[in-house]
């Protein structure tokens, strides 16, 4: 009871004087929750607080946003360590395997607490507590803290997402009147498109933690793994008439989550649950927020070593202040106090169990390191291009993932058959051991099939990056020896002038051709195989020559982007092939830069026209235009050679004028390319696809007695749900638009849609009875899901209709996904 009343002294003391550093509301002149506070004063207040107590606070920027943002981390830790913080950081690495040299290991080390504000914008409460923390721990006036920082080092991230976070605060500035309005229906409650939750490009960063496609995720985690904290809490906030959620996280656990892990996160509820109970503030636990896809702020550092937890406060449109279903007002100055209550709480449990912490961080590496209760002991990949498995490579080095390479012939779980198979590498293989630091995160992301222990689940099923990259798999269970893994980068392009031939196998390719494209090289496409100078080149092969190109520095930029793309072009001295088409041929056809426009705002998904926005702005690096939806009636469409509608729910489409003008655009020889919600609502309108209709036999048993019960209704739902599975589909790589791809790829289904196969165009892409791969599906829907086309293209007079069924860039991760939108854009007819 002693400790319940001194920490809610404590809160009240933070709002008061300390000796020597100025509280958030003297600085600030307000006090917190009494207005939000943008985030260059976040960052101005943490500088000052670092100034005054230099012996106690370190500020270390560690990047920017793509608005030009300070991203930042604070480190606390009482004078005598903070003044050792560097050795005490190797140290921790060295506890966990990854630093290795002679220094011996510290066991009697502190625990690192790591608190992580802010990662969706518009969940602004977190970043206003951060700098309540900050004084906490330093202020003079807090004794306790003082003792909690004896066996703890605090790193603050006070803003994960400083682009989103002053999106929404400016917006709602704007938009409040001289003192906030509680009703929900007020303006200050309802943000207009996209809203602050996510970043520049509009992308969820909290699903971003070990794919980092973003630059604030690239980043942090690059300095998350310099540390590799004991803790990790991610604050979070809900709708506005929840209460509070915390630890225990709710099943799915993954399973190479630890007893340990699960028995902290217990120990940090207790606690939570305490200092909640004393002041009669609600809260929730083991609901909701599970533990299983890999990516979030919590079960990233899970599979890292850590104790990873979400807490999310009720809080998302409330604004200053709300009126909720309750009837009670729900004020930012009440978000605040519950988030700085349950950091506080966490840095005393972890300061209480600090070497206990250590102990079990050790042994949790210890068991990676011997690949305890792991099933497959070495992860293998291989292709016969490069780049294909360079993506991979990337994806490791990020993550810290140790891999190496081995060769000859094989036998495991081959992935893209689903069967325990022999198999010949081939010419690159990257081959990954579980018997490593960083094995349970290596086994989480190449693992076949995870287990499920409750289909209720929060997000994605399946991501297994051998499907994700459509890059050939195989899970072994012995343990491997692993040699070097090198390639041999190209460095130079021999001389020719007549022209080049090159090899379109990987998106690199696809960004070789939008940098040739952008730079106004002339570049011609095979549409049939053929051989040259004994040498055999697919269908897809770009054809560089000098022809077209006679007044460009073509030979010095198709050098430029064979190095940048790592792609080597053959060099040709003739016209004339060995067999096949020659270069003069109707078959070798030229490709023009198309000028591309993307339909975004009002009625799109925000991350999915985004994900589009960052692919061609990021990994293209290609021009593109941004069209409001609503304004698809006045614009000039003419000025387009290719329109992208990305997922959304576009009433626009339920309108015949602007239904006839798109059709209008593609019978011009436009390219319309459409993309999940987007075909659903097509499909309703005429534009030559349906939907699949469910052929099942109707059940004749008599059901007069299968009465649903209410406490069943959440469950009942599952059988027509699918988070996000993985499904087989059958490529046509005949066509351009599969020119790349071998006979199949995997896609990542979140949605029923699946459409009848056309009659007289092109399925390009289609489903069959067994294509399901890995990830839960609903017993009704997966009935559903088989012979039909996911990927398809209809010929209109002079323009395309092209569709995706599902996301082909979903979250920027789905990596072979990539090349399949960007063959949509340049090589279709």
């Amino acid at each position: 009871m002693k400790k319940i009343i001194f920490l809610f002294f404590l809160i009240l003391s933070v709002f008061a004087n300390a000796q020597n550093v100025e509280s958030p509301e003297q600085f600030l002149g307000y006090k917190l929750g009494t207005k939000f506070t943008r985030h260059d004063k976040i960052v101005s207040y943490f500088q000052y607080v670092a100034s005054v107590h230099p012996e106690m606070v370190k500020i270390e920027k560690y990047g920017e946003t793509n608005e030009g943002r300070t991203l930042l981390l604070a480190y606390i830790a009482l004078p005598e360590n903070s003044k050792k913080l560097e050795a005490i950081r190797e140290n921790n690495l060295r506890l966990a395997g990854l630093l290795k040299d002679n220094v011996p290991v510290n066991t009697d080390a502190p625990a690192i607490v790591w608190l992580s504000y802010n990662v969706h914008g518009n969940e602004a409460a977190s970043s206003e507590a951060a700098m309540l923390t900050l004084y906490a721990l330093v202020s003079s006036n807090n004794l306790e803290t003082k003792e909690w920082l004896k066996n703890t080092i605090i790193i603050i991230d006070p803003c994960i997402n400083p682009d989103g976070r002053d999106r929404y605060i400016n917006w709602y500035n704007t938009t409040v009147g001289k003192k906030y309005n509680p009703d929900p229906q007020s303006r200050e409650h309802n943000e207009p498109w996209p809203g602050g939750r996510t970043n520049h490009y509009n992308f969820d960063l909290n699903r971003d933690w070990v794919w980092q496609t973003q630059v604030e995720s690239k980043l942090r985690l690059k300095k998350y793994n310099e540390w590799l904290p004991q803790v990790h809490v991610d604050y979070h906030e809900q709708g506005y008439n929840e209460p509070y959620y915390f630890a225990p996280a709710a099943e799915p656990y993954h399973d190479v989550i630890t007893q340990w892990q699960r028995n902290f996160q217990e120990l940090i509820g207790k606690n939570n649950a305490k200092y909640f109970d004393a002041k009669n503030w609600l809260f929730f636990t083991k609901e909701r927020f599970d533990l299983f896809y890999p990516s979030y702020g919590d079960t990233y550092p899970l599979y890292n070593g850590s104790i990873g937890m979400t807490f999310e406060q009720g809080g998302i449109r409330a604004g200053l202040g709300i009126i909720n279903k309750d009837g009670d007002t729900l004020t930012l100055v009440d978000r605040i106090q519950h988030h700085y209550t349950t950091g506080i709480s966490t840095i005393e449990v972890s300061s209480m169990n600090a070497q206990q912490l250590i102990k079990e961080y050790v042994k949790y590496f210890n068991n990676n390191r011997n690949a305890t209760n792991t099933e497959y002991k070495t992860y293998v990949v291989t292709s016969n291009d490069a780049n294909k498995i360079l993506a991979v490579k990337e994806l490791l080095d990020k993550n810290k993932i140790e891999y190496g390479t081995i060769s000859g012939k094989i036998k495991g779980y081959r992935y893209f058959t689903g069967k325990e198979e022999e198999f010949q590498l081939k010419n690159y293989t990257l081959a990954v051991s579980a018997y490593q630091t960083k094995g349970s995160l290596a086994r989480v992301l190449f693992e076949p099939k995870s287990k499920l222990s409750d289909s209720a689940t929060y997000d994605i099923t399946a991501w297994s990056i051998p499907y994700a990259y459509n890059v050939e798999g195989i899970a072994l269970k012995e343990k491997k020896e692993l040699s070097p893994f090198s390639v041999k980068y190209v460095d130079t392009i021999p001389k020719s002038e007549y022209g080049y031939l090159i090899p379109y196998h990987s998106l690199n390719a696809a960004k070789l051709l939008s940098f040739l494209l952008k730079n106004n090289i002339k570049v011609r496409i095979a549409d049939k195989p053929f051989v040259y100078n004994n040498k055999s080149y697919d269908r897809g092969t770009l054809l560089v020559l000098k022809t077209s190109n006679k007044y460009n520095q073509w030979n010095e930029l198709l050098e430029e982007a064979s190095k940048r793309f790592n792609i080597a072009a053959d060099a040709v001295m003739s016209g004339l092939v060995d067999s096949g088409a020659d270069f003069g041929s109707p078959d070798i056809r030229p490709l023009n830069a198309p000028r591309v426009a993307l339909i975004t705002g009002q009625q799109t998904s925000a991350t999915d026209a985004g994900e589009v926005w960052n692919f061609f702005e990021q990994c293209l690096d290609y021009p593109l235009t941004l069209i409001n939806a609503n304004d698809v009636s006045w614009i000039n469409l003419t000025k387009y050679d290719v329109l992208i509608l990305p997922d959304g729910y576009y009433h626009s489409l339920n309108d015949k004028t602007i239904l006839d003008k798109l059709k209008e655009f593609v019978k011009n020889g436009g390219k319309l390319i459409a993309i999940q919600g987007a075909v659903m609502q097509l499909a309703k309108n005429d534009w030559g696809i349906k939907l699949q209709e469910n052929k099942e036999e109707k059940n004749v048993e008599d059901n007069s007695m299968n009465v649903k019960k209410y406490a069943d209704r959440e469950r009942n739902d599952l059988s027509d749900f699918i988070p996000g599975s993985i499904y087989k589909v059958e490529l046509d790589n005949t066509h351009p638009l599969a020119y790349g791809f071998n006979e199949f790829y995997f896609t990542l289904k979140q949605d029923a849609g699946n459409y009848e196969l056309l009659k007289d165009d092109w399925n390009v892409g289609v489903i069959k009875k067994d294509n399901y791969v890995a990830g839960f599906v609903g017993y009704r829907l997966k009935k559903k899901l088989k012979d039909g086309v996911l990927i398809g293209v209809e010929d209109i007079d002079k323009g395309q209709f092209i569709f995706f069924a599902d996301n082909p860039i979903f979250r920027m991760f789905w990596e072979s996904g990539k090349q399949l939108l960007a063959n949509a854009v340049f090589l279709t007819r």
